[in-house]
């Protein structure tokens, strides 16, 4: 099966399916042909999916795995390697990989020439869902996730679900947490039509949990329909794409006190919507009948409201720190009604008498 979406910015495609991974590259050269190409790939998925790739090393840059690589050191290296090779303007760089290698590959894209082409080819399901589509490329500095960056759109995204088959069960239930994410905000998205994700999400579980083909691309296409129409709306986060941040004011919070160890970014994600909704339902801006299908969808998936042992003082330090967060306040994205969410500010002041 084969699902071909569009990005009205920079015209590109995404092409989801399952079709062996000889098509997939066959697909990829045909793409690229005359163009001399860099991979930049996670070593584990270079470990497995060498020999399927059919992958050249003179061709192939290995980063190893974790939030941490993500980091100037191997931008850098990237940046040399694209050099070495004497790739012009007219060349490719392709990552291979999760967020972390899309996110730094693609910055090196942004910024080598001023710009050359970059494809992105993700592997896990957090990545195919949000991270490869929509033109967000970083790195992580002074301990901070994403701090420096660009809005660079990739020329092509493939997405191939026969990668998920490798991906640990903790690795998928992360990325169904930016799912599930999009399910609370699609009435907010502007699509011209109801894609009911929240819905497919409540009916599908068992085949999503069995990692049914068919239904693991629909899953992703709903997720991609939403973002696409958000990003085609607002590149550059000016106004309507922070809706994409829900749970993340907090999550990357957790994320950085457990040093990006303790939590994956979906888990992390997934306490962020905890909190949310927990908030908006303490401040009457949801019914208590959508509160509880929410907490009941996100339990349905695993994921249980934790508490933690970081100080209060701690968490809201690092809150400050968020892109997003002005002097005086830190924005939040809250629920605010069946599938609907909108932008609040809390002061420090309150978020510590929250926590």
């Amino acid at each position: 099966m084969k699902q071909i979406l569009n990005v009205n910015i920079n015209n590109y495609d995404i092409v989801i399916s399952d079709d062996d991974f000889s098509n997939l590259m066959d697909e990829l050269l045909e793409y690229t042909k005359g163009q001399k190409k860099l991979f930049v790939i996670s070593k584990k998925v270079y470990k497995i999916y060498k020999t399927k790739l059919n992958l050249l090393d003179e061709d192939v840059l290995v980063l190893n795995d974790g939030e941490k690589e993500k980091n100037f050191n191997n931008y850098k290296k990237i940046l040399l390697t694209a050099g070495k090779k004497e790739l012009t303007r007219s060349d490719v760089i392709i990552a291979i990989g999760g967020g972390v290698v899309g996110d730094i590959a693609g910055f090196a894209a942004s910024t080598y020439m001023r710009g050359i082409d970059f494809i992105q080819i993700p592997t896990t399901l957090l990545s195919m869902v949000d991270s490869s589509v929509g033109g967000k490329t970083a790195i992580d500095m002074f301990g901070l996730k994403n701090i420096v960056g660009t809005f660079y759109q990739p020329k092509k995204v493939f997405i191939n679900i026969n990668f998920l088959k490798s991906l640990s069960k903790r690795q998928f239930y992360s990325g169904m947490a930016e799912v599930l994410k999009y399910a609370f905000i699609e009435e907010s998205c502007g699509l011209q039509h109801s894609i009911f994700l929240f819905e497919y999400l409540t009916l599908c579980q068992e085949k999503i949990q069995k990692q049914d083909s068919l239904t693991l691309i629909k899953v992703i296409e709903y997720c991609l329909l939403l973002k696409i129409a958000v990003v085609n709306q607002d590149e550059k986060e000016c106004g309507l794409r922070k809706i994409l941040n829900l749970g993340h004011t907090l999550g990357h919070s957790l994320e950085a006190l457990g040093k990006y160890r303790k939590f994956l970014h979906g888990e992390a994600v997934a306490q962020g919507l905890f909190f949310v909704f927990n908030y908006a339902y303490s401040k009457n801006m949801i019914t208590y009948s959508y509160y509880r299908l929410s907490i009941d969808l996100l339990n349905k998936y695993g994921f249980k409201n934790t508490v933690f042992n970081y100080k209060p003082k701690k968490i809201v330090e690092i809150m400050k720190k968020d892109k997003k967060a002005e002097q005086d306040a830190i924005t939040f994205i809250m629920p605010a009604d069946k599938k609907r969410v909108k932008e609040i500010k809390l002061s420090p002041d309150e978020l510590l008498e929250l926590f």
